[in-house]
């Protein structure tokens, strides 16, 4: 118990000794750190006292380097100044003296005018002294006149004035008809030399075109198979072209009849490739028919681009070119209108080129002058108007619109392209064998008929053949019934007795067909 004791009082001592000691060292610590403090700060604030010196001695020295510079400165811009100022003075100065010697050029070019100006005066004041003299002489003289003569001033002015008036109006018409004269020598001489060169460098051939077309058979086996059972493919071949097929003796050949180019070309093409194929009957000519209108309309297309490429016409538009293909089956008196027009577009650019006119415009003008002979067929009008519409409505130039319009003298040419194409029109119309008036005749008279027939109400299309002598008409089945037939049979001839002149007589035949068409899938 004792030793306990002992033991307790031993660690209770050592534990306030620890206190005692522990209380001492953190006072000593703190002093140390505090002493330690001290000294920092003073080294930082004698730190700071040196940058500040160091500093303010450095703004001394830079602010005396800049107040030196701008005396510099200030020196050397008042150098300049001095100097632009100086040169300055000079320059006024020099403009002083040029203005002074220039005053005093006017000064004395001033005094020259005025003795000039005294000196005309002088010289207007003698012609003026002058002047009433001589008009002074001048009356007395015209007095001594009037007495000599009994005339007075006006009377003798006015027998003058009428004398020469007399003589120069008869020397004027001497004059004026020797000009005529040898400008009508010289314009003649001059036109024939055109007229003669143009021919002489366009010569074009004619070939009058026909009515009737020849198809060659490879035997005479071939006519009874394109005559058919009981005539059936010939019929049917006739009412789809509108052609007249003629088979007698003639060996190995069948004769294509028809006034219009275009349905015996269609006849013909439809015609051979029957034979060729070999297998002939009512639906194969329909087939073959109408392949040959797709390919006449392709042909009609194509010779219109040959003819613009021909001429060096470009910039048309398509459907005039369609429409100058389809002159390629149209004839005027015989003569061919696509080579009739080809001919006039050369010669009209041959004349231009030798007149200084534009040969590309006149060449324009001479291919559309005929183009309303395109259309006159399914239009009302003559084809000088229809070609006027078509040709404005294509939007065509006014120049080509007006020769168009006067090339056959409708309307006053007032162009040199207008007169141009006329002439042109003339000597391609005039050339020897070019056109033949009987078969222009005959193609009016067959489609003078057809017009009547097409005429009527429920007519689907008709078509003259045998010459003229026959006229066969489609009608439509479900307006027309067999019960009127007749009567509209009897209609068409009446009308064709009062309105045509045609030698013989004409048959008129009416047809009636319904189809019904299925097909078996």
């Amino acid at each position: 118990m004792p030793f306990q004791t002992a033991i307790i009082l031993i660690v209770v001592a050592v534990v306030v000794s620890a206190v005692v000691f522990g209380a001492i060292a953190f006072r000593l610590g703190v002093s140390h750190r505090k002493k330690i403090a001290e000294a920092t700060m003073g080294s930082a604030e004698e730190e700071a006292k040196r940058i500040v010196s160091e500093a303010i001695k450095d703004a001394e020295a830079k602010k005396k380097e800049s107040l030196v510079e701008a005396k510099d400165e200030i020196h050397r811009l008042r150098n300049e100044a001095d100097k632009e100022i100086r040169d300055r003075r000079s320059e006024v100065q020099r403009q002083e003296r040029r203005i002074h010697q220039k005053e005093e050029s006017l000064d004395r070019k001033m005094e020259n005018l005025e003795k000039k100006d005294e000196t005309l005066n002088q010289k207007i004041h003698d012609a003026e002294e002058r002047l009433s003299e001589v008009e002074g002489i001048k009356r007395s003289q015209f007095e001594m006149l009037e007495r000599i003569s009994g005339f007075t001033t006006e009377q003798a002015k006015e027998y003058l004035l009428k004398a020469l008036e007399d003589e120069l109006i008869h020397e004027k018409s001497v004059k004026v008809m020797e000009i005529e004269q040898q400008t009508k020598e010289e314009a003649d001489k001059r036109a024939r030399e055109l007229v003669s060169q143009a021919i002489q460098r366009c010569a074009a051939d004619h070939v009058a075109e026909a009515t009737v077309s020849v198809v060659t058979l490879p035997n005479e086996e071939m006519k009874g198979r394109i005559i058919g059972r009981e005539g059936r493919n010939i019929r049917t071949l006739e009412t789809l072209t509108g052609v007249d097929l003629i088979i007698d003796d003639t060996p190995e050949a069948i004769t294509l009849s028809s006034f219009d180019p275009i349905r015996r070309e269609t006849a013909r093409i439809a015609l051979e490739r029957l034979i060729a194929d070999g297998r002939i009957h009512p639906a194969r000519i329909e087939e073959m028919v109408e392949k040959a209108k797709r390919e006449i309309d392709a042909t009609i297309k194509a010779e219109g681009e040959r003819a613009v490429i021909e001429t060096g016409v470009h910039g048309m538009h398509i459907e005039l070119v369609k429409l100058l293909g389809r002159l390629r089956y149209r004839t005027s008196y015989g003569q061919n209108v696509l080579k009739h027009s080809l001919e006039v577009a050369y010669l009209a650019g041959i004349m231009a080129s030798e007149l200084g006119e534009d040969p590309t415009l006149a060449r324009r003008a001479g291919l559309l002058h005929d183009i309303g002979k395109a259309l006159d067929h399914e239009m009302e009008g003559s084809h000088i108007e229809l070609g006027v519409e078509v040709a404005r409505r294509y939007k065509e130039s006014e120049a080509v619109i007006h020769a168009i319009h006067a090339h056959h003298g409708d309307v006053e040419a007032k162009t040199v392209i207008a007169c141009l194409v006329q002439a042109a029109d003339a000597i391609s119309a005039a050339r020897p064998g070019a056109r033949r008036e009987n078969l222009e005749n005959y193609i009016k008279r067959l489609e003078k008929l057809e017009e009547i027939a097409c005429s009527f109400d429920g007519v689907e299309r008709s078509y003259a053949i045998q010459a003229g002598r026959e006229i066969r008409i489609m009608v439509k089945p479900e307006i027309v019934g067999d019960d009127r037939m007749v009567l509209i049979a009897r209609d068409i001839v009446k009308k064709i007795e009062n309105e045509l002149d045609y030698p013989g007589q004409i048959k008129v035949h009416l047809i009636r067909e319904s189809r019904a068409i299925e097909y078996a899938k």
